[in-house]
Parts: structure tokens; sequence; C-alpha cells
């Protein structure tokens, strides 16, 4: 099987990202950034996706983490969708449903190339840590869409902040793990083409 990987720059006057992904890995996964909270929920996604991942970036934290966090899920969707390259004899479609204590989280995606979020986060507070809630919803629409997915999230229960997005993250990653997968030998559209 070809190794489906893809690396990754992007250097704005806001961020500087460095990123390497192995979609067939061995859940190598080695983040630096210069905040709390949010590698651990990216290290849950990738680890439950089955991916090698390695990131390096640098943001404008000063203002705040928003332009980090928004261009860290341009760039790794823009990576997932070259690693998938043509998506012949992928699964396609992946959902999870994920428990963290009193969380319960459910994502469903398509890999078929077209964008699209639809998140159902409730009120859970405004951070955890240092890192604000509100970036979530910005880095799952600049991921969904740098990598030309459709991404239903719904948070169906949780109180506690960090389970609720952890619980979120790690049913991310297993639908995507399972989208990803290879599973035929066709394109997997009527179409003919994703």
């Amino acid at each position: 099987m070809e190794t489906r990987e893809a690396t990754l720059k992007r250097s704005t006057r806001e961020t500087e990202i460095e990123l390497s992904l192995r979609l067939d890995g061995q859940r190598e996964i080695a983040l630096d950034l210069p905040m709390a909270f949010f590698p651990h929920i990216l290290t849950s996604l990738a680890f439950h996706a089955g991916w090698d991942l390695k990131i390096k970036g640098r943001g404008d934290l000063e203002t705040d983490a928003h332009h980090l966090v928004e261009d860290l899920g341009i760039v790794l969707g823009e990576a997932l969708l070259e690693a998938l390259g043509d998506k012949k004899g992928i699964q396609r479609f992946g959902h999870s449903f994920i428990p963290m204590d009193e969380a319960l989280s459910m994502v469903a995606v398509d890999l078929g190339g077209r964008a699209f979020l639809k998140l159902d986060l409730p009120a859970i507070g405004e951070r955890v840590g240092d890192f604000e809630i509100n970036l979530i919803e910005e880095f799952l629409r600049s991921f969904s869409y740098g990598a030309k997915i459709t991404l239903h999230a719904k948070i169906w229960w949780g109180y506690n902040p960090h389970h609720v997005l952890e619980s979120l993250f790690k049913a991310l990653g297993k639908a995507i793990g399972e989208a990803q997968k290879i599973t035929g030998e066709v394109v997997p559209s009527t179409k003919g083409i994703l």
C-alpha cells in the first residue's frame, strides 16, 4: 500500500506552522505548541485516528490563541486531504460515540470532498485552564474546510469542560480513523470521484 502522508508549512504574519501527518501510523505524536490543554486534545484526536502527527507551531499569543488554533485547523485539514490522495478504496464514512465520565460526544464524518461543519456544543463555560472554549468551533470549521470533509459533532451531555472536549476529540479521531480505512478498491462514490 502506498504511504498516505503529507508534510506542510504555513507562514503568515500571525503564525508559523510545520506539520507532518501519516494516516497509517504507529501513533507517534510530537506536538510543540506554546499553549496548554489544546495539545492534549489534539493528541487524543491523532491517537484515536491511528496517526503519526508532528506539529511545531508558533503564533501571536500576545493577542490571543485564535490565529494559531484556526491556522492549525487549516494546516491539519489540508494535510489530511493531501494524505488521502485520490481516496480510492477508503471507507469514506465514519462515526463514533465516546463517553468520558459524565460527558458523551458523537461525531460523524464524510471524507467525500464537501466541506461542512455542524457543531452542537452546549454552554460549558468559557475556558479550560487558559484555553478559550469558543476556539473549538474555529478549529473544527477550519479543519473541515481545509480537509473538505463533512463533520457533524454533538455533545449529548456533560458539564466538566475538560471531559466534554476530550470526549469530542476522541470521537473525532475514531470517526476519521474509521472513514480513512482502506476497505475496497474503488473510489466510494457513484460519481467515480471524490
